[in-house]
């Protein structure tokens, strides 16, 4: 596949959905008691019960809504922290996107909690597809916990997820051997990754960066390789972190982009926002002067709290000759509005 992931056989649906970047990410709490030593979750977000719908942070429903809406979402993946720690909000969620958005509208979700009567609720509830993650040292213990019964039960698809841990090929294939005679329908094997709250294992677990422009950790994708060539009947699918920021968020962000566009936004390839931005102690007064003298459509520009945004070709026109300091920024098309780069045009 793109970007170094892999695949043995069918994919998961919800990793169709995640393909196409047409899956929103509901993350529901932080809340987690699993304890992992490679949990990615930022300091921002673990630990704390707060729910984002994708990089926006929500304070009602209707966000959520929203947020599906703006990405033209035809699936969502429910994460966390885990997410059965609150099992009356994520079962909530799940009925809220169900009614809005039709039982078309595909849902999985994450969990470290293997719990027969929490699977059965979630799959009442409408839930598609559950992804369970055992923690390392239960790899070869799977059959003391009750997966096998909830890959029997029926009306939802189980799956297991993990990180392909370097030098823990052994126990991804007893992982695998357990999935073939369970019945497991998939497992996804992602490829670790540092992020600024798991940087600790660098040192605690002598784990190093693949190279200088990857957060990935070196060994990762060989081990997920090495546990792939092994002959199993349970299709297994390598997720690595080239293909997440590569393919799965660029084309979210082409999506959203097309939705959420202003008509002085310009939409680059990869789905980001260029805008000019003009800093001005009076920006209603700059943006007066420069319909005026310019003969700028007012619809080219607003006020906003970044400052006086203007359609980009229009700027890089008028900044040598602007008494302000211009720039062109260009930005995700998401709630937080994330700069990527900013492009000074002139030094006033």
């Amino acid at each position: 596949m793109e970007c170094g992931s892999a695949r043995t056989g069918p994919l998961a649906v919800g990793c169709e959905h995640c393909l196409n970047g047409s899956k929103m990410v509901l993350f529901v709490t932080g809340l987690c008691d699993s304890g992992c030593f490679y949990c990615p979750v930022s300091f921002e977000r673990k630990d704390r019960d707060a729910i984002y719908a994708d990089e926006m942070l929500v304070s009602e429903d209707g966000d959520i809504i929203a947020e599906a809406v703006s990405i033209g979402a035809t699936g969502t993946g429910i994460t966390g922290g885990d997410p059965l720690l609150n099992m009356g909000r994520t079962v909530s969620f799940i009925r809220m996107l169900k009614e809005r958005f039709g039982p078309e509208h595909h849902i999985h979700l994450y969990t470290a909690t293997i719990d027969v009567e929490k699977t059965n609720t979630l799959r009442d509830a409408g839930l598609d597809e559950i992804r369970f993650h055992p923690p390392k040292h239960m790899w070869g213990r799977l059959e003391e916990t009750p997966l096998k019964e909830i890959a029997e039960m029926g009306g939802i698809d189980v799956g297991i997820e993990v990180p392909a841990l370097p030098g823990h090929e052994s126990g991804l294939g007893s992982l695998l051997d357990f999935c073939d005679s369970a019945g497991i329908k998939f497992v996804n094997l992602n490829e670790l990754e540092f992020s600024e709250s798991n940087w600790h294992m660098m040192e605690n677990m002598n784990y190093n960066v693949l190279d200088e422009t990857s957060s990935a950790v070196e060994g990762s994708a060989s081990a997920a390789a090495f546990a792939m060539k092994s002959r199993h009947k349970t299709p297994v699918h390598f997720c690595s972190s080239a293909f997440k920021d590569g393919v799965q968020l660029r084309r979210r962000l082409i999506r959203r982009a097309e939705r959420v566009a202003e008509d002085y936004d310009l939409v680059t390839e990869d789905g980001t926002i260029l805008r000019g931005l003009l800093y001005a102690d009076d920006p209603g007064g700059a943006m007066k002067m420069i319909a005026d003298e310019y003969d700028v459509p007012e619809e080219l520009m607003r006020i906003t709290d970044f400052g006086l945004e203007i359609a980009s070709w229009v700027i890089e026109e008028l900044a040598s000759e602007l008494p302000y300091r211009c720039y062109i920024s260009e930005r995700y098309p998401t709630a937080d509005g994330l700069e990527v780069e900013r492009v000074p045009l002139n030094k006033k």
